[in-house]
C-alpha cells in the first residue's frame, strides 16, 4: 500500500513520502497562482480553482487568500461559498454541500496525531524524528452556515441546515438543524427542518 494510499484509507502515513511531497507543492503552487491574482478576474480564479480542488461545482466561490494542503480532497458542491482566509488541511476528503457558506478565518483539519506523546513520533535509525499522522473526513452539509473564525476538527460531520455561530470549535459532529456554537461547539437550539 502506496503512503497515498494510506492517507486517504485513514491509516497512519509517513507524510515525507517523495509523492505526497510532490502533491503538495503542485497544490501550493496553484495555491499561490490563485491567491495572487486580481479580483475581478474571475475567469482565471475559477480556472485555477477548477485544476487545484478536486471539485468546484457550479457557481461555487471562493474569496482570495485560501490556504490548502493538497486541494483534490476539497469538493464544493454547486452555490457554496468560502469567505476570505480560510485554512482547509485536507490531507483527508473536505465535502462542502451546496447552498453552504462559510464564514471568514474558518479552519477546517483533517490531519490528527496519536494523543501518547511516545506514539505521535517515528524514530530513525540515524537519531531524526519524524511525525506520524493519520487522517478523518470532514463533511458538511446542505444550507449550512459556519460561522467566521470557527474550527471543524477531523472527522466531524455537520448536518443539513446547521448554523455554527462565530469562533465555536467543533469537536463533534452536529445533526441537522441545529444551530450551535461554543467552544467546545454545544447544540443551543434547533432550525425548522428542511423541506
Amino acid at each position: 500500500m502506496t503512503e497515498f494510499e494510506k492517507k486517504q484509507s485513514g491509516r497512519i502515513y509517513d507524510a515525507r513520502d517523495p509523492e505526497l511531497r510532490k502533491q503538495q507543492n503542485h497544490a501550493k503552487n496553484l495555491m499561490r497562482i490563485y491567491n495572487d491574482l486580481p479580483a475581478e478576474n474571475i475567469e482565471e480564479r475559477n480556472r485555477v480553482l477548477s485544476e487545484l480542488l478536486g471539485q468546484f461545482a457550479k457557481n461555487a466561490r471562493v474569496n482570495q487568500p485560501l490556504y490548502v494542503d493538497y486541494g483534490y480532497n476539497i469538493h464544493l458542491a454547486d452555490n457554496s461559498f468560502i469567505n476570505m482566509h480560510c485554512t482547509l488541511l485536507d490531507t483527508a476528503p473536505i465535502i462542502i454541500g451546496e447552498n453552504t457558506v462559510i464564514g471568514p478565518d474558518v479552519k477546517i483539519y483533517t490531519a490528527a496525531h496519536a494523543l501518547d506523546g511516545a506514539e505521535r513520533f517515528w524514530l530513525e535509525p540515524d537519531g531524526t524524528v519524524a511525525v506520524k499522522t493519520y487522517t478523518a473526513p470532514v463533511k458538511i452539509g446542505r444550507f449550512t452556515w459556519i460561522g467566521g473564525g470557527s474550527i471543524i476538527l477531523p472527522g466531524v460531520t455537520i448536518g443539513d441546515n446547521v448554523v455554527i455561530g462565530a469562533g465555536s470549535v467543533v469537536t463533534e459532529s452536529i445533526p441537522d438543524s441545529a444551530i450551535a456554537c461554543g467552544n467546545p461547539c454545544r447544540i443551543k437550539k434547533w432550525n425548522s427542518p428542511l423541506l
